[in-house]
């Protein structure tokens, strides 16, 4: 069992920005993926229609804002509606919305923030840099407008302040490590209330030809759903933007009400190989950040409903993750799932991604969609609602993070 002594950290509300939308509204039978801009002969996950148009429209709702990397803008959105469905105070810069009761409660009370990203402002930094071999002279703006920092501390402006603001890059672990840290500040009373998660805009010509360079990108047409996670054979990654940002609570465990969203721990791992792009066979990384968040959690394999894979349809990758389930779990796996099939790879906003798909499973209590390919995936499925969830990440480097979900029953 969890320690009790230690304060609940309770997810209050999230937001988030993918392909799906602005939400994850049911899959359809229709790929989501189409081709990237320039590059046509490529599939990405870019932001459908509507979520394009809020994404301008808060770009255009303030003067400073018209300059912003499209990753600050994604976490500034999703920030946005995390807060708003947490029925906290939103002091944005833009518009004053008004005090609830609830919301007036919290208007003294410590707020921190932490929105990482694998690349930051990928966007900005490649059109300075072209303009810089185009006149040979930088723009003012260059520097703080695609500093890593920039990411965590707009949000932290938009919302009125906070007593910190961390931005980091630990690859595409990238958000459950911010996750991680904002729980280790709430249980250590650093803060009451976190904001947290990942935004990546990578969707680029110069970040389009890097993912090619590695060998990984996917050969199947954009209507072929062409991310295919646990699908075996060729790799079949394709590049996606998106965030999700999560606005948390540290409660007394004792105070939890049914229905409450909890996170309850988030483990990380690490692994030394002989390339920065390679990992294990056996994912000892994955493995050490499952261990430690069960460990943390208190919690046995048996306890696991469900697992959200980091499986980006690579071929050493998802071999790799599910050696170390199989190490971990053995035959007590729980059913498997992914929604990068739906979202394509984000980079570091993908393992927040999962935790939102976890959620929206957790709280809808429904069944994750069957995959509509061929995958090792479809072998595990689910047979009831979950009501814990295992939500997996990893990226180059050896980083890997785990975060375990549970609704309150």
């Amino acid at each position: 069992m969890t320690n009790s002594a230690l304060p609940a950290v309770v997810i209050r509300g999230w937001g988030s920005a993918s392909a799906l939308g602005l939400d994850f509204a049911a899959p359809g039978t229709t790929s989501p993926f189409v081709p990237a801009a320039d590059a046509p002969n490529l599939p990405v996950a870019a932001l459908p229609p509507a979520a394009e148009a809020a994404v301008e429209a808060l770009r255009r709702s303030r003067p400073a804002y018209r300059a912003l990397d499209r990753s600050v803008l994604l976490a500034l959105l999703t920030a946005r509606h995390a807060v708003a469905q947490a029925g906290w105070s939103i002091k944005t810069n833009s518009a004053a919305a008004p005090l609830s009761e609830a919301a007036a409660a919290y208007e003294t009370a410590p707020l921190a923030v932490s929105v990482g990203s694998s690349r930051g402002a990928t966007e900005r930094l490649e059109a300075f840099h072209a303009e810089f071999l185009r006149t040979g002279a930088a723009a003012p703006a260059a520097s703080p407008l695609t500093t890593l920092g920039n990411v965590a501390s707009w949000v932290a402006d938009d919302l009125g302040g906070a007593q910190a603001a961390i931005s980091h890059s630990s690859t595409c672990s990238t958000a459950l490590q911010a996750l991680g840290n904002a729980v280790a500040w709430l249980r250590a009373g650093l803060a009451q209330r976190f904001v947290a998660g990942g935004t990546e805009a990578p969707l680029t010509a110069f970040t389009l030809a890097q993912m090619q360079a590695v060998g990984i990108y996917s050969p199947l047409p954009s209507t072929d759903f062409p991310c295919r996670p646990g699908a075996g054979g060729p790799s079949t990654f394709v590049l996606g933007e998106g965030a999700a940002v999560f606005a948390l609570e540290a409660v007394p465990a004792s105070a939890l009400r049914p229905g409450d969203l909890v996170l309850e721990s988030v483990g990380f791992g690490f692994e030394a190989t002989g390339t920065k792009t390679g990992l294990t066979p056996d994912g000892q990384h994955f493995q050490q950040a499952m261990r430690q968040a069960l460990h943390l959690a208190g919690l046995v394999p048996t306890d696991l409903d469900l697992a959200v894979l980091h499986s980006p349809g690579t071929r050493a990758g998802d071999a790799a993750e599910r050696a170390a389930l199989a190490a971990v779990f053995g035959v007590d796996l729980p059913a498997c799932t992914s929604n990068k099939w739906l979202l394509g790879h984000t980079l570091g906003a993908s393992g927040a991604l999962s935790l939102t798909w976890a959620l929206d499973l957790l709280q809808r209590r429904a069944l994750p969609a069957p995959l509509p390919f061929a995958s090792w995936l479809n072998e595990h499925p689910a047979r009831q609602p979950a009501r814990r969830v295992l939500v997996n990440a990893a990226g180059f480097g050896g980083n890997a993070a785990c975060a375990v979900v549970r609704r309150v029953d």
